[in-house]
């Protein structure tokens, strides 16, 4: 019989701390000085390049630091609503915004950059390439820009190995290689596949193994 596992635990807050910089220490470099007032901030790339760590660990800061800030992602339906002032502006998934979204983050980017407040923006592609309104782009590309990578192998199996480690749980390279070659190298689906296999090892009550790791990926796939 299955044991059901006890709840895992928080995820870890999205901070420059846990950042793993690899190919984009530059912009992590950039990220961690700015300041209210700054010039905006674009930061562009594949999906698990790192981009709404970033962002989020700009927000974090800034909370810790008394600051407001608006945040806004194409998940979210517009209109955007605001119901109090703000120091930062931040837009996720710039990319994937609809035609009610672009106005929404027209209207916040001008309101903000009007007043002195920080503006953080994300996307797959860079702002020269956005299928969005041209006053919207034009905008998105005034600040910095960064194009961030995903990360290496090396920094690929520390971030892992770092988030087994605060659950308490071993994970050898066995397992780590295994996760490697059969999913795609994207940190965000790795540390999901993590999270499914620690809560199959405590519902089966055996370790982390490589069979372990295949019987999960067998129960899900039968019929």
């Amino acid at each position: 019989m299955k044991q059901i596992p006890l709840a895992i635990g928080a995820e870890p807050t999205q901070a420059f701390d846990n950042f793993l910089p690899g190919p984009n220490a530059a912009a992590l470099a950039h990220l961690h000085g700015l300041e209210v007032g700054a010039p905006p901030v674009y930061l562009w790339g594949p999906p698990g390049s790192g981009k709404t760590h970033l962002l989020h660990a700009v927000v974090h800061r800034a909370l810790l630091a008394g600051q407001r800030a608006a945040c806004f992602a194409a998940s979210q339906p517009a209109p955007w609503p605001v119901a109090e002032s703000f120091d930062w502006l931040v837009l996720d998934d710039c990319d994937a915004f609809g035609p009610a979204q672009q106005q929404a983050a027209f209207s916040l980017f001008v309101d903000a950059t009007g007043r002195g407040a920080g503006v953080l923006a994300a996307g797959s592609r860079p702002p020269v390439d956005l299928v969005v309104r041209e006053d919207l782009r034009s905008r998105l590309g005034w600040g910095h820009v960064f194009a961030l990578q995903p990360p290496g192998d090396a920094e690929t199996r520390a971030a892992l190995r770092r988030e087994a480690d605060r659950r308490g749980t071993f994970l050898s390279d066995e397992v780590m290689d295994y996760l490697l070659t059969r999913f795609a190298r994207d940190l965000k689906h790795l540390m999901a596949q993590l999270d499914r296999l620690d809560a199959f090892s405590l519902s089966t009550q055996r370790p982390i193994t490589v069979p372990l790791l295949k019987k999960m990926l067998a129960e899900e796939e039968a019929p």
